[in-house]
């Protein structure tokens, strides 16, 4: 086995990634070594390269959709690992001390490490990750189509989950996490509203293909009021159109990890009732949920494979809203 690995590394002062020959991490105590098939590209990513999220770990390999095989094990861990796939998500590791942790809120650990921020990631051949947040993955999806799982399929159960109970479901920005989430609603029975960038008739189809029964932009609205919405892209504009497209009593859900801010907005269009929460990071046992539940619905995940040299193409790809579906990176 070679002593160097491949690998795309964020260079901060340039907001850009750059190709650079690593030493092939060795497993600690609990923890795995993996050999990358494939990662995904989440718009997270691309908070991390552009300096929205402001604390790297310094050179950091971005990348938290990782689909991989284990090939090692450090102390402490079953040797009967080896050989399997595993997928590698966002949440780290976390504290398991902090009033969160104990009240099963993980998500909000006082002292997270997230996989590539502040843990090295998969954009590259090898990573090493903690037995206790990786997860197995549904046999049905091959590598390049599990890996959106990962994020956008986690975050957008996290999120669909809080408004699982609407009959008539608003998503706001139509992309990776958005995607699954559609198939997901419609699935169990929801109507889903699609809202896209105005005049994104691309989107807007590609929606209506994975059974949304309607789509529009954001400047539009259904005929009737709808009983939630979810918020995937990360504008704060979008926040006073989602409520005034729902009805009165429903929950307007921001489910990115950065939003530009928020306008002000009259009082009236939160008034009766109408909340707005944002989606946290992710807890293990959503991801255990989610990934029962991605073994029982067929999900059809889009996806666009690029080779992990062509990072920075891929998040040029994501930012230019050139993608439907999910980047993932094939190394």
């Amino acid at each position: 086995m070679p002593d160097m690995m491949r690998a795309m590394v964020l260079d901060t002062g340039a907001h850009r990634l750059q190709p650079a020959m690593l030493p092939i991490p060795e497993p600690g105590r609990g923890q795995v070594r993996l050999k990358i098939l494939a990662c995904g590209v989440c718009r997270t990513d691309l908070h991390v390269v552009d300096g929205d999220l402001t604390e790297p770990k310094q050179h950091v390999v971005p990348g938290h959709e990782i689909v991989g095989t284990v090939e090692a094990v450090g102390e402490g861990v079953d040797p009967g690992r080896i050989g399997r796939r595993v997928g590698v998500p966002w949440l780290g590791h976390t504290c398991g001390v902090c009033s969160y942790c104990a009240e099963t809120r993980e998500n909000l650990c006082d002292a997270p490490k997230f996989t590539g921020y502040t843990i090295d990631g998969g954009y590259a051949e090898y990573c090493v990750a903690d037995t206790g947040y990786i997860f197995d993955l549904p046999e049905r999806y091959d590598d390049l189509h599990a890996a959106p799982l990962l994020c956008a399929g986690l975050i957008g159960y996290r999120s669909w989950n809080m408004v699982r109970a609407a009959e008539r479901l608003a998503i706001f920005g139509f992309g990776a996490a958005a995607h699954i989430v559609a198939q997901v609603a419609s699935a169990k029975g929801q109507q889903v509203f699609a809202f896209t960038r105005p005049g994104d008739v691309e989107a807007q189809n590609f929606a209506r293909d994975l059974g949304a029964v309607w789509a529009g932009g954001s400047d539009e609205r259904p005929d009737a009021p709808l009983d939630a919405a979810i918020i995937f892209a990360p504008v704060g504009a979008l926040v006073p159109a989602a409520l005034r497209a729902v009805r009165k009593g429903a929950t307007v859900v921001c489910a990115g990890i950065h939003m530009s801010e928020i306008p002000a907005f009259p009082y009236d269009i939160l008034w009766h009732e109408r909340t707005v929460r944002s989606v946290a990071n992710l807890t293990r046992s959503d991801g255990e949920a989610f990934m029962q539940l991605a073994g029982e619905v067929a999900i059809d995940t889009h996806v666009r494979p690029y080779p992990l040299e062509e990072a920075n193409a891929a998040l040029e790809d994501l930012r230019a809203g050139r993608l439907s579906g999910a980047a993932v990176l094939i190394p």
